[in-house]
């Protein structure tokens, strides 16, 4: 990038896209990062709002991330749900104690009537994260999985059933006539940002619902930067989650390629790992070979970098 375009903005789900982002975080100027973060996910539980995505990235980018489990918080402790097991509470959602404590006051406070952003803004400077992390939409938006056996809410599919359900459909409630954050259209339309990275989220359940936002497909077809998308597949598997699985349900061929047609009209370049360097065949954008698998902060450093470097070379 050169030293006029000194902004970065990532598009994110939860646990890979992560990843890429802390390694952004950690190699650029700490300020200049904006994540956009999905909130199909959120749903009510114990009578709390969870937003599971966008707390995933404020404990990875503050370092606060339980990085044994690979969700939640570090240190974490259960007190509160071994007493709703005890009480022979619904205990399939686990939430530790301090947590908790997010979910309790984001929920007070959205009950005040304090839109998500502005709560999410204030959470990530109390954690001390000096980039940016944006929710997609203020509005409500909630993924439904329609299945082999009928609808189900997202994380009765995801978290419940561990994904095991045969999955027909996908349906976003509310994004028709839901609003981007403000915030989101703003920075997609600054001139200083200098290149916008789709991170290794699934493509179906992290990022299309971001893209389902009216406005947001359009203002990513409008920036002037190049955007650049990561693969989640690795040699016909997906790294982490259900990516692999869907896609096969879905009708689509498991593979780099598929997810890779999937983004072709709005993306100007796509990064896949070296392993499928023989499998994608012709695309509509091009492509370049690195290592994707993240297993270190080191290699979240590294494929930042090439993400980078590889985007400095495009332009639209």
């Amino acid at each position: 990038m050169s030293s006029e375009l000194t902004k970065v903005v990532a598009l994110s789900g939860g646990i890979g896209g992560a990843k890429l982002a802390l390694g952004l975080y950690r190699i650029l100027p700490s300020d200049s990062l904006t994540v956009i973060a999905n909130t199909g996910d959120d749903f009510e539980h114990f009578g709390l709002s969870i937003s599971p995505d966008l707390d995933t990235l404020l404990y990875t980018l503050s370092g606060k991330d339980n990085q044994e489990l690979g969700w939640g918080r570090r240190g974490e402790t259960w007190t509160f749900m071994a007493a709703i097991a005890a009480l022979g509470g619904e205990s399939w959602f686990r939430l530790g104690d301090g947590d908790l404590a997010t979910h309790v006051e984001r929920t007070r406070r959205l009950r005040a009537g304090e839109p998500l952003s502005s709560i999410i803004d204030d959470f990530r400077r109390n954690f001390g994260i000096a980039a940016s992390l944006l929710p997609m939409s203020n509005d409500p938006v909630r993924t439904k999985v329609q299945t082999a056996d009928g609808p189900l809410e997202f994380q009765d599919y995801f978290v419940r059933q561990r994904c095991a359900p045969v999955v027909t459909a996908l349906r976003f409630a509310g994004a028709e006539t839901a609003l981007p954050s403000p915030e989101v259209l703003t920075i997609l339309g600054d001139p200083r940002v200098g290149i916008v990275v789709i991170c290794p989220s699934n493509p179906f359940i992290s990022i299309d619902p971001i893209l389902a936002v009216p406005g947001i497909r359009t203002a990513l077809r409008d920036c002037p930067a190049p955007v650049v998308a990561v693969s989640p597949i690795i040699g016909g598997k997906a790294v982490k989650g259900p990516t692999a699985k869907m896609m096969a349900e879905l009708g689509l061929p498991v593979g780099a390629a598929a997810v890779a047609r999937h983004y072709s009209d709005l993306i100007d370049l796509y990064i896949a790992d070296e392993e499928d360097a023989c499998s994608l065949g012709e695309l509509p954008m091009p492509v370049i070979f690195t290592r994707t698998l993240m297993q270190s902060i080191e290699d979240r450093e590294q494929l930042a970098r090439d993400v980078i470097n590889a985007a400095a070379r495009v332009r639209r």
